[in-house]
This record gives C-alpha cells, sequence and structure tokens, in this order.
C-alpha cells in the first residue's frame, strides 16, 4: 500500500428517509480541523442513497467542500452488502487518507465492513480525534510518525482511556459517537461541489431483502436535543421519586434524563440514559441529582455548559467537575428549588 496516494479528509454522511442525520454535520465539523492540522484542503462528504443529489447543499452548509453522490435506487432503504459496495467503492477509487463514520445503529454495522473490504483498521466509538505523533513518546530505535490520527475512545468498560493509530494502512477509519464532536455554524446559501459515482449494483443472495419497515413512535424527547437536562441517579431512591425531578425539569422547560443504574434498576427506559454507554449530552444547563459521578457517567455530559450536582456525599465524584455543588438531601432541595424557581418566574411575568 502507498500510504503517499491517500489524502483527505471524508464523512460518511449518513441519511434516513432523504434526511441527514445529525451525526453528519458533527463529523464535518471534526474534519475541518483535521483538515487544518494536516493542511489538508478539501473536506469530502459521502452521500449514498436513492434520489438524494438535493441534499448535497445542506452538507456544504456544514462545512462539506466536495460531496461525492452514490444515487442508486438499490440504495433507497439502508442494506448493509449494497451501503458496504458503495463506500468500499468509494475509498478505493478516491483513496482518502482519513475515514469517519457515525457511531450509529447504520454507522456501526457498515464501518467494519467497509474496512475489511479496503484492508485497513477501525476505531469504534471514538469520543477524541487529533492529529499527532505516534508512538505518542518516542521510542529509542523505533521511527515516531508524524501526522497521524490519534483516536481516543474509553476502553475496559469506561475505566481506562486508549489512544490508537493505524500508522501503515489507509484509510485510517474511526466510528464516531453522536453528540461529541461540535458542529460548525451554518455557512447560509453555500453550495456543494458534487461529483457523482455508481459502481454499480448486481443483486445476489447477500442482498437483503426488506418485507416492511415499522417505525417506532417515540414518546420521549430525544434528550441529545435538550437545552437544559434533569438528570436522576441511584440516590433518587426510587422510580416515583422521580416526581420531583419532573417538577424541576417541568419549571425550568428541561427535560428529565437518568444514569445508568436508573435504566438497570428498570426505573426508566434506556433512551433518557446519560453516558459511556447510553447518550453524550451537550446541555446549557446539566443537573445531576443523586448521581455520584463514575467516569462513565462524566464521559457523556462533562461538556455540558453548565453543571449542578445536588448529592448528600460531599466526596462524590461528581462535584469534581460540578461548577455549581448543594451537598444534602435531594428531597429536601429539590423541591425547595422548584419552589423557588416557580416564585421567581411568577414575579418575571
Amino acid at each position: 500500500m502507498n500510504l503517499e496516494e491517500y489524502k483527505g479528509v471524508y464523512v460518511f454522511a449518513q441519511q434516513v428517509d432523504n434526511e441527514i442525520s445529525s451525526i453528519a454535520f458533527e463529523l464535518l465539523g471534526k474534519a475541518k480541523d483535521l483538515a487544518k492540522d494536516l493542511d489538508t484542503k478539501e473536506v469530502t462528504a459521502v452521500l449514498i442513497g436513492s434520489g438524494v443529489k438535493g441534499l448535497a447543499d445542506q452538507l456544504a452548509e456544514y462545512g462539506a467542500d466536495k460531496v461525492i453522490v452514490v444515487d442508486d435506487p438499490e440504495l433507497k432503504d439502508y442494506r448493509t452488502e449494497p451501503y458496504a459496495h458503495a463506500l468500499a467503492s468509494v475509498i478505493n477509487k478516491y483513496k482518502p487518507e482519513i475515514m469517519l463514520v457515525g457511531a450509529t445503529a447504520i454507522g456501526r454495522d457498515l464501518g467494519p465492513r467497509v474496512s475489511a473490504r479496503v484492508a485497513t483498521g477501525l476505531t469504534a466509538d471514538c469520543t477524541v480525534l487529533e492529529i499527532g505523533d505516534f508512538p505518542l513518546q518516542a521510542v529509542p530505535g523505533q521511527e515516531q510518525l508524524h501526522n497521524q490520527l490519534l483516536m481516543t475512545r474509553p476502553a475496559f468498560g469506561g475505566n481506562t482511556i486508549a489512544t490508537i493509530a493505524c500508522p501503515y494502512n489507509r484509510p485510517q477509519m474511526a466510528t464516531v459517537r453522536a453528540g461529541v464532536m461540535q458542529k460548525i455554524d451554518p455557512i447560509k446559501g453555500a453550495k456543494a461541489n458534487v461529483e457523482e459515482f455508481n459502481p454499480g449494483f448486481t443483486p445476489d443472495n447477500k442482498y437483503v431483502e426488506i418485507l416492511d419497515i415499522v417505525k417506532s413512535v417515540a414518546e420521549t424527547v430525544d434528550i441529545m436535543d435538550a437545552k437544559i437536562l434533569v438528570s436522576g441517579g441511584r440516590g433518587v431512591g426510587s422510580p416515583e421519586n422521580f416526581k420531583i425531578l419532573e417538577d424541576l425539569a417541568e419549571v425550568l422547560g428541561g427535560t428529565v434524563s437518568c444514569s445508568r443504574a436508573v435504566v438497570d434498576s428498570g426505573w426508566k427506559p434506556k433512551d433518557l440514559q446519560v453516558g459511556q454507554t447510553g447518550k453524550t449530552v451537550r446541555p446549557n444547563v446539566y443537573f445531576a441529582i443523586g448521581i455520584s459521578g463514575a467516569i462513565q457517567h462524566v464521559a457523556g455530559m462533562e461538556e455540558s455548559d453548565i453543571i449542578v450536582a445536588i448529592n448528600k456525599d460531599a466526596d462524590a465524584p461528581i462535584f469534581d467537575v460540578a461548577d455549581y455543588g448543594v451537598v444534602g438531601d435531594l428531597n429536601k432541595i429539590v423541591p425547595k428549588l422548584t419552589e423557588a424557581l416557580k416564585a421567581e418566574i411568577a414575579a418575571a411575568k
């Protein structure tokens, strides 16, 4: 493999039902940073689907300099085989140095299959991406390679952090968790430089036939979109006790979320879980109530603008990341906070 042939930072721009997923915009924002560090001129989005060319300008607004569109009726709905063929064909033709894929249900299925087809490595569920040297520290007798993609992810259940590189194969591939990268401010009116490419699709016995698609109706708000989150942990005590958190969230116009312990206890659905095995959130205000602050939870909320912790244990790790902390009984503090806020809001009207 001639590594010098591989240039540019590419992003798989996931779309579902001809609507681009938010993770694509997040990855484009990070791709711009990586391209700048590599002195690479272009960030390229790879848009795969049927009748999707019209979505290209949206990608341009969020940082794509070029959009490669693979458009074919076989790509109308996501299926592993045709999508893997499409993305692997793009990689083999255009030879990107870096290929980023969202760690969504689709991306986690697609990424490893594509990496195997193009004979490269894949680092899954990354939370940090940066350009640097590998090995991180110079080792006597070993060449230290520069301008490598350093891919960081939690390992061993979040108890340690691993930084991984792929120095001898290209592209350097990573799947990236939703919510951990920042979108750029949209460039209104941006137009994409579109290049159409179709490697050809011949259905065979590896092509799954979709008989029906049943869409579930979510009754909960997506906590990743919430500006204010009131999050509860095991310390809340019971599922019934979440009522006091719901009252606080209602006053603030926020949403209730929770820790893994709450989900494991069956108190709340997994859709509301924040943390390493849940969702990564970036609200303006995050209330951590009855949450100890284990590293797995902190990994999912530490980028919040303001963190307010309420816990009876003064030594709880959550206070290490909190901007404001209250030590005491949440059963007394939260209702009083709710009433005080109600009074403030009423006085302001």
